[in-house]
């Protein structure tokens, strides 16, 4: 082979090997150019930030289109630490007010998950309008941080804090469990906040802005084609009467106890009362709002403690509504059954009590002078018929007759943590008594609605408010709108009848109620002029200190409008405090004002949370 055929191949060889060399170049800036998204992130993430625009929590209004929730302003301070390189680190702690070492640790958690160095987190929430004007001068010097704004809520009265609930951060097992929250976002943790969660927090949208060299924002990406808006959270119609609960909440003040408030033909509550109240803006806010809720969650009068829906408590006296019903439904007793009372009840020798009131009564009277030896015959008539041929199935009708009514279950309602309160079962006797140890007459209190009996204040009212609807109640709930539409779960349609079907027996007990309102009732200094009130007193005994104070009650008689129930702590006898509350609540709902300042006066003034006011009277 000749020098120049050799030449000649070599050429080729080379002018193949650069070839190669220039093909594999061009494939490689293709697949990094157009395949390879992860140098363009890169130099993106330069030059572009993504956020997430958070949507403004949905408004919640009363049941009259009143304002009770409502949002503003906040801002809280973002980063990404694999931007933060060159970063004042010195200068922002200044502005934050944080020390080195709060900021490395914030800085580490940051990057832990499901938090990411890659990742927006929060490093500051909710920051003050002076901490927020003063970062936006020097944001140029933090590099890797940035504003992210977001709403609080506000306001605009301080009424209803139980009820409402407030928003929190959310946990980091939530964010873990639920796609939709990350570390730093915000929740409903309790009340309507936390029931209609979902309805209230919209869905979040992203937004891509570009920025310079400084940090700062110059503008949006391609003039925000590629951002997704925020769709704000739906606004809530709640049923609560604004003007009823604020005074209810008036009437409640310096006083331990709850007032719940139903609408009858409804289940719709007006009032949900739960006092000591406090002042629902105290929770908002980021570093003020840690230290309120420390100072509230230490306060020994629990202000936190939503007593409505989760203190159980013994319904002493007004529970004998119920064994009225039960009894004349059995059949063994009527309206003209009487019984003897020598200031107790005679065949356990006198015990329990009663107080003075006039001799043995008939059913109507016994209703309306709260007799403690009636009902104590009552219950024993109750579980000891004939027609059981074992105790023991007399005293579980009775029970599951009582629990039709709502006490010892869950409502179901829709507000969240509600008790279930307790009506003992006979495995629970056994377990105290031994089996067949017991009796009657071993457990005659639960007739009067002492003993292990207890109820939430919000199954008191129910319990009123099915006597008022004669035999049926609708579960009580505080929403009835979301959005521009009405909003009903269908359970809250459904009629739930009680066990108890007999119309003459709630007439005879409704009758009862009506004279607890008129001279001779327990109940009669608390009178309305120009509404019937049918009404029911109670004195509930507290082996802690002295005795609840009870009072249910429904109004008009006729076409009831509203139902109500109000217990209050340590405070003595149901009519002397608790009736003039509720009976002031319903003269303010169904008139829209009282007639009765001195009555008003005194409830406002009373100071019953530090024993002052506690008036010794007959009143049962």
């Amino acid at each position: 082979m000749s020098n120049n055929s050799q030449l000649s191949g070599r050429k080729f060889i080379i002018g193949g090997f650069f070839c190669l060399i220039v093909i594999i170049y061009m494939c490689r800036l293709f697949y990094i150019q157009v395949i390879d998204e992860q140098y363009k992130l890169a130099s993106n993430n330069n030059a572009f930030r993504r956020s997430t625009e958070y949507p403004v929590r949905g408004y919640i209004f009363d049941r009259n289109g009143k304002l009770l929730v409502q949002n503003s302003p906040s801002y809280d301070l973002m980063v990404i630490p694999r931007e933060t390189k060159g970063c004042d680190t010195i200068g922002l702690c200044e502005v934050l007010e944080i020390t080195k070492e709060e900021y490395l640790k914030r800085m580490k958690k940051a990057c832990q998950a499901p938090n990411s160095p890659r990742k927006e987190s929060v490093f500051e929430k909710q920051m003050s309008a002076k901490t927020y004007a003063i970062l936006q001068e020097k944001i140029y010097r933090f590099k890797g941080f940035f504003p992210q704004k977001r709403t609080v809520r506000q306001y605009p009265k301080p009424i209803a804090a139980h009820l409402l609930g407030y928003v929190n951060e959310v946990t980091k097992e939530k964010a873990e469990k639920d796609p939709y929250y990350r570390e730093g976002d915000y929740i409903g943790i309790t009340g309507i906040e936390r029931s209609y969660e979902e309805q209230l927090r919209g869905k979040k949208g992203t937004q891509i802005s570009i920025t310079d060299v400084h940090n700062k924002i110059i503008g949006r990406y391609m003039n925000g084609a590629l951002d997704t808006a925020a769709i704000p959270g739906k606004p809530l119609y709640c049923t609560i009467d604004m003007d009823l609960q604020e005074y209810g909440e008036k009437l409640m003040h310096g006083k331990k106890g709850a007032v719940v408030a139903i609408e009858p033909s409804t289940g719709e509550i007006l009032a949900m009362i739960s006092s000591p109240v406090y002042d629902p803006n105290l929770l908002v806010g980021g570093k003020e709002r840690s230290k309120n809720y420390t100072v509230l969650e230490r306060d020994t009068l629990l202000p936190l403690f939503n007593r409505a829906l989760i203190a159980m408590y013994p319904p002493g006296s007004i529970f004998k509504l119920l064994d009225a019903l039960i009894a004349q439904n059995d059949g063994v007793v009527d309206k003209s059954t009487v019984f003897p009372c020598a200031m107790g009840y005679p065949p356990m020798g006198g015990k329990p009590k009663c107080h003075k009131h006039g001799g043995a009564k008939d059913l109507i009277g016994s209703v309306a002078a709260s007799c403690n030896s009636y009902y104590s015959y009552v219950f024993c008539r109750i579980v000891d018929q004939r027609k059981y041929p074992k105790f023991i199935d007399g005293y579980n009708h009775w029970r599951e007759t009582v629990m039709t009514f709502g006490p010892g279950t869950h409502l179901g309602t829709d507000l969240p943590y509600d008790k279930p309160g307790n009506v003992p079962s006979a495995p629970y006797y056994d377990k105290v008594f031994g089996k067949n140890g017991w009796r009657s007459n071993t457990i005659v209190s639960l007739g009067i609605g002492q003993a292990e009996l207890l109820l939430v204040p919000l199954q008191m009212a129910n319990v009123v408010a099915t006597i008022s609807n004669r035999g049926f109640y609708y579960t009580p709930h505080c929403i009835k709108g979301v959005g521009n539409q009405k909003y009903l779960d269908k359970k809250f349609k459904e009629k739930h009848f009680v066990a108890v079907q007999k119309q003459e027996a709630y007439d005879n007990v409704i009758e009862g109620m009506a004279r607890a309102m008129e001279p001779g009732g327990t109940a009669v200094a608390s009178r309305l002029k120009d509404i019937v009130v049918c009404g029911k007193t109670g004195t509930a005994q507290n082996p802690h200190g002295q005795s609840h104070a009870v009072f249910l009650a429904f109004a008009p008689r006729d076409n009831p409008k509203i139902a109500i129930a109000c217990i209050i702590e340590n405070a003595g006898f149901g009519g002397v405090w608790s009736a003039p509350v509720v009976t002031l609540m319903i003269e303010k709902y169904l008139k829209g004002k009282t007639a009765r300042p001195e009555i008003e006066k005194r409830i406002l003034d009373a100071d019953l949370i530090n024993g002052k006011n506690l008036l010794s009277t007959g009143f049962h």
